[in-house]
């Protein structure tokens, strides 16, 4: 017997003008240690991370007048489950040896993605620290893993999914939904 996910609800989370200022905080929030003035790296988790990446780079340069390193990372290589999809190779043109990194995710779920990025990352060198940046928390944790930049903290259950629509500038389209599902028997 097949069963499918049946859309039951959905409700708006954010805004674009709401993912809009909540950029600026997070990007004001990582120039806020010492540390970050030495220069940073961005990486955006590809898919989810990469138009977020780019938008904290873009705000954290108009903040410092510092163009912070921005790149972008494939982590099929290293997902321990059967998640992989087909996405672009890592494009990593900074060094990021004693560097600070700042992974780039758009929803922090149970921390597996997270857990795989930091594994490819230390495979490219040796950053000096490395902390996470993510739109949305929504809980859930298989791993003890945590946001050190976080949007917005939401409570899900696994029958929820959010949705992250964000483009690479400003667009009145960008929005964050959680959709609610029921299982239906087919």
């Amino acid at each position: 017997m097949k069963t499918t996910l049946e859309v039951v609800g959905e409700r708006t989370l954010m805004s674009a003008r709401q993912i809009d200022r909540i950029i600026a905080r997070l990007a004001h929030q990582i120039l806020e240690p010492d540390d970050a003035q030495d220069g940073v790296v961005v990486i955006g988790v590809r898919r989810g991370g990469e138009q977020l990446a780019r938008r904290l780079a873009t705000k954290i340069e108009e903040i410092s007048g510092l163009k912070p390193g921005l790149g972008f990372l494939n982590i099929n290589l290293y997902r321990d489950d059967d998640v992989a999809r087909a996405l672009p190779e890592s494009e990593i043109h900074e060094d990021v040896t004693g560097k600070v990194v700042v992974l780039v995710d758009d929803v922090l779920y149970t921390g597996r993605t997270v857990r795989s990025a930091l594994d490819a990352v230390t495979d490219l060198g040796r950053p000096r620290t490395i902390r996470l940046a993510v739109l949305i928390d929504r809980g859930l944790r298989e791993l003890p893993v945590q946001g050190d930049y976080i949007g917005r903290k939401i409570s899900t259950n696994r029958s929820e999914h959010v949705e992250v629509n964000i483009s690479k500038a400003f667009s009145k389209d960008d929005r964050v939904v959680i959709r609610s599902e029921n299982d239906a028997g087919a």
